[in-house]
């Protein structure tokens, strides 16, 4: 920890690690090289193990470790992340996850650039596939179209009035900037929610705080690619989400519940009952799987966030 506060203008990163001591080594030997400087880098370790203090103490960057005994997830990781990157003073907060890096050396630089320029509340880079960097790490959807690639994605684009910044879009976990007032403004996760929605929750808030946010198109971001969890139906025109792993259907289902109840998110949860009604009975035909969905719907609502 800094014995005093950082000078104006100072970015912290914020990465929030668990039994990925690998991945942690990449993620943070990109945040060492980033050609825009780190005023310090702030660890959360959900493990917490060793081997990742090593990491973090050997990575470059003046650092501090901070071990949670208990697992907080990543929305309670991020929550502790960001409140003491505030708590030392950043003016920016980056945020960051362990299996995840930057594109290049660049790209904190240009997210900068950016957020100054354009006088944006927080800024995204986009993000991509670890393995094949020409597609997007999570499809994206605008309008009805979903884009699977950084080409699609790109040519869409030119279409429209904004060839730099998605507004509106972000991946608020994998290398988004923060100006430290919008997280006085929106506040920091909800622990509650362990993982699974969390950075949807973000989201919905900043969007109700009518600050201006986005992606840039020319800033990039590596994580593995995800959209597993998504499973066709009525031939591909539209998904459902349904985790293999008991876990993180559990979470995804009764978290779902609580953000669908949420000022923002009505609309959509009133659109999800038909389309799971469909999924779990005409796709999957299991009755006991949509009893299933339905009872986590109703613990989210009911704010009843015990863990399994």
């Amino acid at each position: 920890m800094t014995p005093t506060p950082l000078t104006p203008g100072s970015v912290v990163a914020v990465v929030v690690t668990r039994h990925r001591t690998e991945q942690l080594v990449d993620s943070l030997s990109a945040l060492a090289k980033q050609t825009h400087p780190i005023a310090h880098l702030v660890v959360v370790d959900n493990g917490p193990d060793q081997s990742a203090r090593d990491v973090v103490e050997a990575c470059g960057l003046p650092a501090t470790w901070v071990p949670s005994w208990r697992n907080l997830g990543g929305a309670g990781g991020f929550a502790l992340g960001m409140l003491q990157a505030l708590a030392m003073g950043a003016d920016w907060i980056w945020l960051g996850d362990d299996d995840g890096y930057p594109g290049d050396e660049t790209t904190l630089a240009t997210l900068m650039e950016v957020a100054q320029r354009r006088g944006l509340a927080a800024v995204s880079p986009t993000v991509a596939d670890k393995d094949h960097p020409d597609r997007l790490a999570f499809p994206l959807r605008r309008g009805l179209t979903w884009h699977k690639s950084r080409e699609e994605l790109a040519a869409d684009v030119e279409h429209g009035a904004d060839e730099e910044l998605l507004p509106g879009i972000a991946a608020l976990f994998n290398g988004a900037l923060f100006r430290a007032s919008t997280l006085e403004a929106v506040g920091v996760p909800d622990l509650r929610l362990f993982v699974r929605g969390d950075e949807v929750e973000v989201h919905r808030r900043l969007v109700r705080s009518g600050l201006p946010f986005g992606t840039s198109l020319r800033a990039t971001y590596l994580h593995p690619a995800g959209g597993a969890d998504d499973k066709p139906m009525l031939g591909g025109r539209l998904h459902a989400r349904d985790p293999d792993d008991p876990v993180k259907r559990f979470y995804t289902y009764r978290n779902r519940g609580y953000l669908t109840a949420q000022p923002g998110m009505r609309k959509l949860g009133a659109l999800e009952v038909p389309r799971f009604a469909w999924y779990f009975l005409m796709t999957k035909r299991s009755p006991r799987e949509f009893v299933q969905w339905l009872k986590l719907v109703r613990q989210g609502r009911a704010e009843r966030f015990h863990r399994p």
